[in-house]
């Protein structure tokens, strides 16, 4: 499985691929230059014999008649006269354009069977050699016909590459071309990873412009894109911030105003609306102050921030209960959690009537579950809530709210760099899941007590 999406990735395809060319090319050059340098020792071999032949006849064209048949019949080395037992296989061109060079033009050669140049037959024997049978002229004109034995070098097969060459460089083909797709592919796994974060974080630092121009390009175009969604946000969200500010006091005169009215019902009324009015300008103003909010992380002593957030929660006679401590610090942005914290416990309290909160560590990581005990959630819409201005009322009656307090909650997780999510819980109710890695460690309480133990 781990093989498969390894090689189901642009490093693994180009892995594989350098692998097989390179180990490919190099078995055909090999198995090429082998050819070459058999076809070169035929050659060689081909004027050796050659010059053989051209020794032999010139010592022939020297020597006294009476000499000259005791000489051709018993020959030099490699060289004897024809006995008639040979059988032709055809023309030698290489040979007889050599042979014509040195001798005489019309001097000719001819492959022949092996074994039928040998007496008596030796299979073991004539099967490692070549036979031509060789036609050329002497001085005085007469002809002779000679037959040539030499070792074999005409064979063309392709060689058997020695396994323990074979698997250094294998070897080390692998390991160039483990460490060329790696740095191929980098820039595309930090692209493919800013892309996933830009969702989380349209404030993180561009990516570091380097590489190869296609991979520049591409990285610049992102940044590009990065700072434009960014310019835009911020334009909204300024826009957003603008108009709930300026509503404000315009409102506040027509509280002043309202005041006023003389019919009861009608007043109350008047006041409901714009009390509905104000709750939509704060939840505005607060949604604009979480995306430009900008703190450093710090170490937080997580159950007391927890602790002071449902005492928060609990005055004016609310059920809020802390049930479970986490034990554990982390870092963290306090005015981003603190804000986060209470939007979700708010939320729970406006829905649920009670709420519990506790704070477990799983994997490395604290989890802080709020619960509510209302209606809860219908699972297809678990996500839809968090986003802008979204409100689910179905049969209880609006609780006020314009929609904003868990889209405020998850930007605020973004920006703590946590993770918030949404389940039903199996005995009824809403669960909010806040999910922090950043710097866990154990709290300073906890580590004394233990120490003292």
């Amino acid at each position: 499985m781990i093989l498969r999406r390894y090689f189901d990735s642009m490093a693994g395809r180009l892995f594989l691929f350098l692998l097989v060319g390179v180990v490919g090319s190099s078995s055909l050059a090999l198995g090429l230059a082998d050819i070459r340098r058999k076809a070169d020792l035929e050659h060689i071999n081909i004027v050796r014999l050659v010059d053989r032949v051209q020794d032999l006849v010139s010592l022939i064209n020297s020597a006294p008649k009476p000499l000259r048949a005791q000489m051709l019949s018993e020959g030099i080395l490699g060289l004897r006269p024809l006995k008639g037992s040979e059988r032709i296989v055809g023309p030698d061109p290489e040979f007889s354009r050599v042979l014509a060079s040195r001798l005489d033009p019309s001097s000719r050669a001819q492959k022949a069977v092996p074994r039928t140049c040998i007496q008596p037959f030796r299979t073991s024997f004539y099967a490692q050699l070549s036979c031509w049978v060789i036609s050329t002229r002497l001085a005085d004109g007469s002809s002779i016909v000679l037959v040539a034995l030499s070792p074999r070098t005409d064979t063309f097969d392709l060689p058997r590459l020695d396994p323990v060459f074979l698997s250094i460089l294998t070897l080390t083909v692998s390991v160039l071309a483990f460490l060329a797709s790696r740095m191929a592919a980098a820039p595309l796994r930090d692209l493919s990873r800013a892309a996933r974060e830009l969702g989380r974080d349209l404030d993180r630092s561009p990516l570091p412009e380097r590489g190869p121009y296609e991979v520049r390009d591409a990285l610049r175009a992102f940044n590009l894109m990065q700072a434009k969604l960014r310019d835009h946000v911020v334009e909204r969200t300024r826009i957003l911030a603008s108009i709930t500010h300026d509503l404000q006091t315009p409102l506040t005169r027509l509280r002043l105003r309202i005041e006023k009215v003389s019919d009861p019902a009608l007043r109350s009324r008047l006041i409901d609306d714009l009390g509905g009015m104000l709750a939509l300008v704060r939840q505005g103003l607060d949604y604009h102050r979480g995306n430009e909010l900008e703190e450093p992380f710090v170490r937080l002593a997580l159950d007391s921030l927890l602790d002071s957030v449902v005492e928060d929660a609990a005055e004016g006679g609310r059920t809020a209960t802390l049930v479970r401590r986490s034990g554990y610090d982390i870092e963290g942005q306090p005015r981003a959690l603190q804000r986060c914290l209470a939007n979700l416990l708010d939320n729970a309290l406006k829905y649920g009537g009670a709420a519990e909160v506790s704070a477990t560590v799983e994997a490395g990581a604290v989890c802080i579950r709020i619960r509510d005990f209302g209606p809860g959630i219908p699972t297809e819409k678990l996500e839809s809530v968090f986003e802008p201005f979204v409100r689910l009322e179905t049969a209880q009656p609006p609780r006020g709210g314009v929609g904003l307090g868990l889209t405020i909650a998850r930007a605020l997780a973004l920006k703590s760099e946590a993770e918030l999510v949404l389940v039903n819980h199996p005995k009824g109710g809403l669960e909010a899941c806040l999910t922090l890695r950043r710097g866990l460690i154990p709290s300073e309480t906890v580590a004394s007590q233990a120490s003292a133990a």
